[in-house]
């Protein structure tokens, strides 16, 4: 609902978590209640395997904030991260201001009436464009059965033509030590010739290492893959390796995305400044919500760099990076998850509008992040421990999922 008198006094009298088990991962919704009668916030702050922490820290931010404004958005970002210490820049820490910044901005929209872009400045844009992923495989999948795997990964990406989408993602690039050789790098050829004999040119591929690879593996498979004219190659090599990232952003042509295990505007400041990236991908549900990432957005402009949010959560992150993406001007595609759960819908209803044919999505004309969360059928699906991804090299050493 709407509050009448949108400026009257206000405080927040309850922060509360709600998680719901998705199979690979437990949705953590965020609920902010306040003291106008009916005016509550969502949000959300899912980190996969992290979900007790992350319950944890919004318990512990909540002291902060009960009894504050909660129209004053970046007055309590600049506590939560500020205060008791230690800076909320970790992912953990991070993905929990998240949470609670969503719910604050669903709130601020919900007492004047609008959607979260026209707070942002307005639409930029007449609809965003979705993209699916097709997943990936286990290593010995691609050193066992790799022509099977590939015609695996042709089938699918027919299918998601099918289903109506102009892009997907997918992870032909298997778990691998610092050093591997030439077999799981004729491997994802395969996967990726496979994939764009499947669809064609007009169909935008991108391939997702995962940061797997190290920098020199990161290099070898771009290097291989840069042929097929992919629309983005994405984390060739870990995050914390961000020389690494930029040494295969100059050697190819084919634009380089990482960013979605960067959890601040300070370490995406450095991917900036080494010109690690043509395309970021911060995760809104854990670089510090659509505060923070409106602030990391802008500076990415400024260098010329494209955005396409990290989203493979729940419908909350969905609707906060459909909303930012209304509002941002070099926000370029949305990732988008559609197959995880079959009641994904049961939990949310949406304002949005998805045009099948092309699968774009067309703004809200609900207040806030334009989602309604239904607590009854989130209590159909309580917690439970996620099952543990552990990968091995032959030798038993342990590898990068």
């Amino acid at each position: 609902g709407v509050v009448s008198h949108p400026f009257t006094t206000m405080k927040i009298t309850a922060i509360e978590t709600k998680v719901c088990n998705a199979r690979m991962r437990n949705w953590v919704f965020v609920k902010i209640t306040t003291d106008q009668p009916g005016l509550v916030g969502w949000g959300e702050a899912t980190l996969e395997w992290h979900t007790r922490a992350v319950v944890g820290a919004i318990e512990d931010l909540s002291v902060l904030l009960i009894g504050e404004d909660p129209r004053r958005i970046e007055h309590l970002w600049q506590t939560m991260y500020r205060q008791h210490f230690w800076h909320g820049n970790g992912a953990v820490r991070g993905t929990a201001i998240a949470g609670i910044d969503l719910a604050l901005w669903d709130i601020l929209g919900k007492v004047l009436g609008v959607p979260c872009h026209q707070l942002f400045g307005g639409r930029v844009r007449d609809y965003i464009r979705l993209y699916c992923h097709l997943g990936g495989g286990k290593m010995e999948d691609f050193y066992e059965t790799s022509t099977d795997d590939a015609k695996r990964f042709g089938d699918l990406a027919i299918e998601a033509v099918e289903q109506g989408y102009t892009a997907f993602k997918s992870m032909p690039v298997p778990e691998g030590m610092m050093i591997e050789g030439n077999r799981p790098v004729k491997a994802a050829e395969a996967c990726v010739a496979a994939m764009r004999d499947a669809v064609g040119d007009d169909i935008d591929i991108m391939v997702d290492c995962h940061a797997r690879p190290s920098p020199q593996m990161g290099l070898i498979f771009a290097k291989a893959l840069e042929p097929f004219n992919l629309y983005f190659f994405e984390e060739p090599c870990w995050p914390e390796h961000m020389d690494g990232i930029a040494a295969v952003a100059r050697a190819v042509k084919t634009p380089i995305a990482t960013g979605e295990r960067l959890c601040s505007q300070f370490a995406f400041k450095e991917l900036f400044e080494k010109r690690a990236a043509s395309i970021i991908q911060p995760d809104i549900t854990h670089c510090g919500g659509l505060s923070e990432v409106r602030r990391i957005a802008a500076m990415a402009n400024a260098y010329g760099v494209a955005v396409a949010p990290h989203n493979p959560q729940g419908p909350v992150s969905t609707a906060a990076s459909i909303e930012f993406g209304f509002a941002t001007p070099n926000y370029l595609i949305c990732e988008a998850v559609h197959q995880d759960v079959p009641w994904r819908d049961d939990i949310v209803s949406w304002g949005f509008r998805v045009e099948p044919k092309g699968r774009q999505v067309y703004p809200s004309e609900r207040p806030g992040l334009g989602v309604e969360i239904n607590e009854a059928e989130i209590d159909k699906h309580p917690f439970e421990q996620e099952l543990p991804q552990r990968s091995y090299a032959a030798d038993g050493s342990v590898l990068d999922w």
